[in-house]
């Protein structure tokens, strides 16, 4: 049986996340835990809001588990400090995986990931520890996805694709098959990326350019109702 967890964060990610880990995957949350220059509020979500500081002393790790819930500021590395951090205080991290996606069971996950419904996770894929996939993304078969990586929705990345640690995949990316995309890279949205990458690179897509009409002109001159 599971402990009752702490999610630390009270942010638009932990909202997410609490909504995931009470509804559909059964946790009871406890109490939330920001560090103390950031807790304006001493309740949220009907629960405790406390200070990493008197953390371990109001909810002490024997009795309690935990779950990092930050975005994926300066490539994930705030989430990692913060899942350091809990692992130092002796708490052990869950992983939120909405039973609803059906995942494999050859599928292997490490701590702190967080899938949402309806991503699909297809067989014999590897995700290491505090890694994210938002929905609608796509995860082909035998790819490996390493620590603290993110991946936004719709994203693709086909199979036998590695990716590697502190990686940013925006929405609608697509990486074909057997691409290697090193550490701390940022795919942007809408990007193709078929040639596989170094550490520390950026692609980004172009943005769409605006046509030079206003809309109500646009639906006369198309006949468009």
């Amino acid at each position: 049986m599971n402990k009752p967890i702490i999610i630390f964060g009270i942010g638009k990610i932990a909202e997410v996340v609490h909504y995931y880990a009470v509804n559909e995957c059964g946790f009871v949350v406890e109490a939330f835990c920001v560090d103390e220059a950031y807790r304006n509020v001493s309740e949220w979500k009907g629960r405790p809001v406390v200070s990493t500081e008197e953390l371990v002393q109001k909810y002490p790790s024997q009795d309690y588990d935990a779950f990092v819930a930050v975005g994926y500021q300066n490539l994930n590395r705030l989430r990692e400090e913060k899942c350091n951090l809990l692992i130092g205080m002796g708490y052990r991290l869950v992983s939120i995986i909405s039973p609803t996606i059906n995942t494999q069971q050859n599928i292997v996950y490490g701590w702190n990931c967080f899938i949402m419904s309806p991503s699909l996770i297809h067989p014999f894929v590897q995700l290491g520890n505090n890694v994210f996939v938002w929905s609608g993304a796509v995860v082909g078969h035998h790819s490996k996805l390493h620590d603290n990586t993110w991946v936004t929705s719709g994203a693709n990345i086909a199979g036998n694709v590695e990716v590697g640690k502190n990686c940013f995949i925006a929405i609608n990316v697509t990486i074909t098959n057997e691409v290697t995309i090193g550490n701390k890279c940022f795919l942007g949205a809408n990007t193709l990326v078929s040639k596989s990458l170094v550490d520390k690179r950026v692609v980004i897509s172009e943005n769409s350019k605006a046509l030079n009409v206003d809309v109500d002109t646009f639906l006369r001159i198309f006949n468009i109702k």
